[in-house]
């Protein structure tokens, strides 16, 4: 009887080893314990603190198979080599020779901006950011520099731009926030709300028939009125987890969003 409850554990744990060992360094795989059917494997994993592993950028430890980020291989400067430094600046400049680095895409426009991902952001904050880096980072303020480094000061400062932009308005960082948790956005999806469509019509035309600024004033004092309530309520959907009361406000704000532009235009 000992043997029989023995033997699924040790040969479990076989293939286990042979598979672990079988995976290239560095593979960025992700595991669950569905990974493992077996049930005396998963009992093994989970009830034995002195069992652990690490997989590619995961490690799992015995008691709770709770998977752990391990730590980031450290980026090192293309020209002095010195490594980065975890609580320093992201890694776009060296800290030790000042060098232009090649843009890091594992470095998100939060970090860039040193924020955390938050969808509350002041804009004075991210103009105040925005304007250091590019004393650093544009590519006028290099030009003494080698033609590498002055491709990667193109590079970054490109980079910094876009972050700006999409940090810099509500509707983008929204946007932004949802890729960042692996929810993607059709912006141009078709509108099937039968209230939503009536709105619609009703604010077009009557952007149409506006034919002096104070009718346009008043249009567009509406439309900021609207998108900042649903932007409200983006912020309560996204601080829940609640993504698809999320990307309705997304697609609200998109369509407000665009009604604006018109009026500017407009005005």
């Amino acid at each position: 009887m000992l043997k029989k409850k023995l033997f699924p554990t040790t040969l479990s744990t076989f293939f286990l080893s042979r598979t672990l060992t079988s995976i290239p360094q560095h593979s960025h795989l992700k595991l669950s314990l569905h990974a493992f059917p077996s049930p005396p494997l998963r009992d093994l994993l989970c009830h034995n603190p002195a069992f652990c592993f690490s997989l590619g950028s995961l490690r799992f430890c015995g008691e709770s198979f709770c998977s752990k980020p391990a730590e980031k291989f450290e980026s090192r400067c293309w020209n002095c080599h010195a490594e980065s430094k975890p609580e320093s600046e992201p890694f776009l400049l060296c800290h030790s020779c000042r060098c232009i680095q090649p843009v890091d895409h594992s470095v998100d426009y939060f970090e860039i901006f040193g924020s955390e991902r938050k969808y509350d952001l002041e804009s004075s904050y991210l103009e105040g950011k925005y304007k250091e880096w590019q004393k650093k980072l544009h590519p006028d303020l290099v030009h003494t520099k080698s033609q590498k480094e002055r491709d990667f000061a193109a590079e970054q400062s490109a980079r910094v731009n876009d972050a700006y932009r999409t940090l810099g308005k509500p509707l983008s960082r929204g946007i932004y926030m949802l890729k960042l948790d692996g929810v993607e956005i059709d912006e141009e999806q078709t509108i099937s709300d039968p209230e939503l469509l009536a709105e619609i019509m009703e604010i077009r035309e009557a952007v149409e028939e506006a034919n002096n600024s104070e009718a346009l004033n008043q249009i567009l004092s509406q439309m900021q009125e609207k998108l900042q309530n649903w932007s409200n309520s983006f912020a309560h959907a996204f601080q829940n987890r609640n993504f698809e009361e999320a990307k309705i406000a997304i697609r609200r704000m998109t369509y407000y969003s665009r009604v604006i532009d018109e009026v500017v235009k407009k005005l």
